[in-house]
């Protein structure tokens, strides 16, 4: 496998730009993007918001767990991960033994401009979706700080975000080479 074909995964909160920012960097290197959300939807022929209605969340949390472990290609993507896909045990070193990781972060009050009257994301789907946010960002942040390289996306030209995404994950993607030669 060639440095360059390592596959990164975005993680980071909902709101954190991992799609948008995905898109921009799997175009620069000439790989292909796939939303871990949207590919589930498609697998299982229905929304998320209905996976969590009819199923809940650990059935949810299971997708998830499939998808990372068989339900994309192994080179040449950027895969833009669901907001709680890291979070749940074992995740993180799987997502580690396939690729390079990268963390996006952004505050509390830029999640919440960014989520603000999305009904597609079933977690908000509450009475007070802010308290809802600290909550689960408080539940989650000490994962996300050590899921990779932590890069902040909000007050921060999108450029800026995705060029330091891109340092990043050329200079991870050599280690993670160099680390995993021979196993893939």
């Amino acid at each position: 496998m060639q440095t360059l074909d390592v596959n990164l995964y975005l993680v980071g909160f909902m709101g954190t730009g991992k799609t948008t920012i995905g898109q921009a960097v799997a175009q620069r290197v000439g790989f292909a993007l796939i939303d871990s959300d949207h590919e589930i939807e498609r697998q299982q022929g229905r929304p998320v918001t209905q996976i969590f209605a009819e199923q809940g969340e650990p059935a949810f949390r299971a997708l998830e767990r499939e998808f990372i472990k068989r339900g994309h290609p192994a080179t040449r993507h950027v895969i833009a991960c669901g907001g709680g896909l890291v979070v749940q045990p074992g995740m993180l070193d799987l997502l580690k033994s396939k690729g390079v990781v990268v963390c996006l972060h952004a505050s509390i009050a830029t999640i919440l401009e960014r989520t603000r009257g999305h009904g597609h994301r079933p977690l908000l789907n509450v009475e007070n979706p802010e308290e809802r946010i600290r909550a689960l960002y408080a539940q989650r942040e000490p994962i996300y700080k050590h899921a990779g390289t932590v890069i902040l996306t909000d007050a921060r030209p999108m450029g800026d975000v995705i060029n330091h995404v891109l340092r990043a994950y050329r200079r991870e993607a050599l280690e993670w080479a160099r680390t995993h030669s021979g196993r893939t």
